[in-house]
């Protein structure tokens, strides 16, 4: 994969945007007002988790190997490209839930009849577009983003090093008094 989604925990303010746009965005008519009457309202394939006082949103990693695809005896998991997110056919889906059992993050889940099964898809028709994954877009604080491997690598080390130099001042000042 090119890109990734990265989540900041600390900005999530559990909105639901994501979600309402993920939805919109899997919707007939990709318009919010027309989605709403669609006949079969789209659930989102991204899903906004909460523990204590945090909200997660939680979707697909796109795993490198991923075990999903590995399992899937109709092969109605794949990758449509060698770098493009893991995506589902429905229509070669037989509702084995193997993936689901096997998936390390939990984000496969059922659609609503049951058998057939739910997962994001970086929303593949936007990125073949140039556009960004509707949840990444909609985020009003940015908790979402849609980066490379090289710039959440770098997000991280500027993270780890702001808290490192927290950690300096605070013993900095214990030495003056």
């Amino acid at each position: 994969m090119d890109k990734i989604i990265i989540v900041d925990i600390k900005r999530c303010m559990g909105c639901h945007s994501c979600e309402l746009a993920c939805s919109v965005a899997h919707s007939i008519n990709k318009d919010l007002f027309q989605a709403i009457r669609e006949e079969n309202v789209q659930i989102p394939r991204i899903i906004l988790d909460h523990c204590d006082d945090t909200s997660f949103p939680v979707h697909c990693r796109h795993c490198e190997d991923a075990p999903c695809v590995i399992v899937c005896p109709s092969k109605a998991m794949s990758r449509p490209t060698e770098t493009g997110p893991v995506v589902l056919d429905k229509d070669k889906c037989i509702g084995c839930h193997a993936c689901i059992i096997v998936c390390p993050f939990g984000v496969i889940k059922k659609d609503r009849d049951g058998k057939s099964l739910l997962k994001c898809d970086l929303c593949f028709e936007r990125l073949e577009a140039g556009k960004e994954p509707a949840c990444v877009e909609a985020c009003p604080t940015g908790a979402i983003k849609f980066v490379t491997i090289d710039e959440a690598t770098k997000m991280k080390r500027r993270d780890m090093m702001k808290g490192y130099i927290v950690v300096m001042k605070q013993d900095m000042g214990a030495l003056k008094e």
